[in-house]
């Protein structure tokens, strides 16, 4: 993809989505460590209705080993793979006092080698708690890249990350990575994406696909049919009668 075509595509979505920013709540980096480690295969919002009260129960990496690992279960048993969820985070937390005096690191070497943190927590606690510049690659990063051209079909989440560091400019990395987000999760959602009114549909062979489907759909809709008291004629079509 040419500079002018990535430029046009940060652009538009910069005027759509110019407020974008990370929607779990945090105080401190260690409360969004835990935020992100539960939002795994989950909304942000169900996280945020867990958090509210979680973060008041546990302030600190010792206030989560002080509780039996059941205990923590039920409090985030909202959450999916909360069982999964919950040992590691007591197992975060222990790694924490054990090698970084109960602090969450800021680099990223040294993040991911805590348990449940994997290269996209790691990405959104560098960045949106350090400040440091990173693309995390979530679903919604991941599906928009891949449709808009940002990214082949067939890449792996690494490789939509490696490519989008190579065509985003270093200062709008992270900045970047929220606006696609919500680019994703407000506009061109998975199932039913917008389409119909997206300024960038130009650049979508995804889009274009859809509309070209819902365009076809509404032809067929849209022939003449038999009434619905009639009888179907002997040679319609079947694919007719059942329309209508």
């Amino acid at each position: 993809m040419t500079k002018q075509k990535v430029r046009e595509i940060l652009d538009t979505i910069g005027s759509m989505f110019p407020d974008a920013h990370c929607e779990l709540h945090h105080s401190n980096p260690f409360e969004l460590t835990i935020a992100v480690l539960l939002s795994a295969q989950c909304t942000d919002e169900t996280v945020n209705k867990v958090t509210a009260t979680l973060f008041e129960k546990y302030k600190s990496p010792e206030d989560y080993l002080a509780v039996p690992l059941e205990e923590l279960e039920q409090d985030i048993k909202r959450i999916g793979l909360y069982r999964n969820k919950a040992k590691h985070i007591q197992q975060l937390c222990r790694m924490l006092l054990a090698e970084y005096g109960g602090e969450v690191p800021s680099s990223h070497a040294e993040l991911v080698k805590l348990p449940g943190v994997g290269r996209k927590t790691a990405n959104v606690v560098v960045s949106n708690a350090f400040g440091e510049p990173a693309i995390a690659v979530d679903t919604h990063v991941e599906r928009v890249s891949k449709r808009l051209g940002l990214a082949a079909e067939t890449d792996s989440v690494l490789e939509v990350e490696k490519k989008l560091m190579k065509q985003v400019p270093r200062e709008e990395w992270t900045l970047t990575h929220h606006r696609l987000i919500f680019f994703g999760r407000y506009h061109c959602k998975a199932q039913s994406p917008l389409c119909g009114s997206c300024p960038l549909l130009h650049l979508c062979k995804e889009g274009k696909r859809r509309m070209k489907a819902a365009g076809n759909a509404d032809t067929r809709k849209s022939r003449k049919l038999p009434g619905r008291t009639g009888k179907a004629k002997p040679n319609l079509p079947l694919d007719q009668t059942q329309e209508g």
